[in-house]
């Protein structure tokens, strides 16, 4: 902790009377070491009382600490330390372990690329053109619109983590509040904080977002939401048309808050697509990313949305600077219009979700419970600590994701109770011994 106390037991030790002076004090402690990672500073209330300055400064410090990554904001937590710890992050490892952490699709599963690059017709774009391709326009228009009967306006980014950093940015300001998914996609997470947004988190059961969540967050001033209408990373749960209808009837009397679908396992998904945007929602958007089903090296998503949305959105696509590469969405096109290609997909889906399904029986049969609605990954509960019990699963050869790295506020969920592994990729004999190496792990020495 920060060396003395000032009235009203205050660590002592932070200084200035601007937020430029403020954040810069903490910067300075934090890299002295006088604030530890994980360590709380004092409440915006209590270190303006201290340092006698309007509390809208100390907010502002603050904010300029989360954005720069020195501080993270968790609600009603408050502001803790980051330091240099490592972050999170999806998708690679450097380790000799058996990687079951990634969240990646299964390469052997992913279309050939040679063929597509090979029937790309060698067309130059010039700037002022437009930023969208005609076929790829042809092909996402009827995509979405089979599911989602509204008019709609369509964009095109660089993948669907993209999509949502435009759209959130389009909407909000530092210091807005944001509802996100409690457990949470990490890039969701890492999206928010390193903008500067103030998370608030919603509760996901078996059936997706819960609506007392939903409305909890709209209560406490949510300008915007993002969801994930299928298979929900980390947890593999999907909204059920039931809870969708509940969550359509919460957003009815809020038609003005933006609310974004995060589709990103689309035409991979053994579920049907749920939507919580009511019919009077004014702002919305539904995302879908063709990474899952073509390769995550496949920087492209597309977006539907209401026209306001879609006009700011396009502010952010400007021809020249922004737009997404023709030649990738020619290439998207392309491959999506290919009977092979599409084959290939359900083949894929198919394969995950039977593979996730094996395990989650094998777990069963051990006495252990686990999820896999949908997606790339099992939610699997060990009941009590995961970081001890992926400790021990790495001195058998296995890397584990630990579920709490996916939790917005520390303690709100049981997320710290659980892994998440991707075991798509594993044959029966690898998918049993892990079984059994989990089943020990839980049990702990001696079980």
């Amino acid at each position: 902790m920060a060396q003395g106390d000032d009235r009203d037991g205050v660590p002592h030790g932070i200084t200035g009377t601007t937020a430029a002076e403020i954040s810069e004090s903490v910067r300075d402690l934090v890299e002295r070491g006088a604030f530890a990672p994980g360590e709380h500073l004092p409440s915006v209330r209590a270190l303006a009382d201290s340092l006698g300055v309007n509390r809208n400064t100390v907010l502002a410090a603050y904010r300029a600490l989360v954005t720069a990554r020195i501080a993270v904001t968790g609600g009603r937590t408050g502001t803790t330390v980051l330091g240099p710890q490592h972050n999170a992050d999806e998708g690679f490892a450097d380790t000799v372990l058996r990687d079951i952490a990634s969240g990646n699709p299964d390469a052997s599963l992913l279309p050939d690329l040679a063929p597509a690059f090979a029937s790309v017709r060698p067309a130059h774009v010039l700037y002022g053109e437009s930023v969208i391709d005609p076929d790829l326009a042809e092909w996402a228009t009827q995509w979405i619109a089979a599911d989602h009967p509204r008019a709609f306006r369509l964009s095109v980014t660089a993948g669907a983590v993209d999509a949502v950093e435009r759209l959130l940015a389009q909407t909000l300001v530092q210091g807005d509040r944001v509802g996100l998914e409690d457990p949470c996609f990490l890039s969701s997470i890492h999206t928010a904080r390193l903008a500067g947004y103030t998370p608030v988190a919603i509760p996901v059961d078996g059936e997706g977002m819960t609506a007392s969540g939903l409305r909890a967050a709209i209560e406490s001033g949510v300008r915007a939401i993002v969801c994930t209408p299928r298979a929900h990373n980390p947890t593999g749960v999907s909204i059920s048309p039931a809870r969708a209808q509940e969550l359509r009837e919460v957003l009815a009397d809020h038609p003005h808050l933006l609310v974004i679908e995060d589709d990103h396992f689309s035409l991979l998904a053994p579920t049907p697509y749920a939507s919580i945007i009511a019919p009077t929602q004014q702002r919305w958007a539904l995302v879908r990313s063709v990474s899952k089903f073509l390769g995550p090296d496949m920087r492209l998503a597309v977006t539907a949305s209401d026209p306001v949305t879609a006009g700011r959105l396009a502010l952010r696509l400007s021809p020249g600077t922004m737009w997404v590469s023709h030649v990738m969405q020619r290439l998207v096109a392309g491959m999506m219009s290919d009977e092979r290609t599409l084959a290939l997909i359900a083949d894929a889906g198919a394969h995950y979700a039977a593979r996730n399904r094996a395990f989650v029986t094998m777990l069963a049969d051990r006495g252990l419970t686990a999820q896999s609605d949908g997606g790339l990954n099992v939610w699997v509960d060990v009941r009590g600590d995961a970081v001890r019990v992926g400790r021990d699963l790495a001195h058998l050869g296995w890397l584990v994701r630990a579920g709490g790295e996916f939790a917005l506020e520390p303690g709100g969920t049981t997320a710290a109770e659980h892994l998440r592994l991707t075991v798509h990729d594993l044959d029966d004999a690898e998918m049993q011994r892990l079984a059994d190496h989990l089943a020990g792990a839980i049990a702990g020495p001696g079980g």
